[in-house]
């Protein structure tokens, strides 16, 4: 048995979310697609991890094509987000004038 202590485990902190524009995104994809380095190369000297960097390349892709049936373009996806807010206040609006219409209902009896 050796008698060395253990250094205690190290967690690592996580960062902060990060946001990065349309444009940012795409100038990593174009440098990924041109095959100058490899993603791991292009994520280590830009700080990012590869699984956001694979993941801007295979929406890119999709919205090459226009979309797929399992994937969404950014444009559908943004409309899907817009309409998905505006079912949602409408619903609200639908709910709030139905108790309204109780209200008036009762008050009129």
């Amino acid at each position: 048995m050796s008698s060395s202590k253990k250094s205690p485990r190290s967690k690592k902190t996580r960062r902060k979310r990060r946001r990065f524009t349309a444009e940012f995104k795409a100038d990593v994809v174009s440098v990924c697609e041109s095959g100058g380095e490899s993603i791991g190369e292009v994520c280590r000297r830009l700080d990012l991890t590869e699984t956001a960097v694979r993941g801007w390349g295979k929406q890119a892709a999709t919205d090459r094509v226009g979309g797929t049936p399992e994937a969404l373009a950014t444009s559908e996806r943004e409309e899907l987000v817009q309409l998905r807010r505006d079912n949602k206040r409408l619903k609200m609006e639908r709910e709030i004038l139905k108790k309204a219409t109780a209200f008036f209902a009762r008050e009129s009896s």
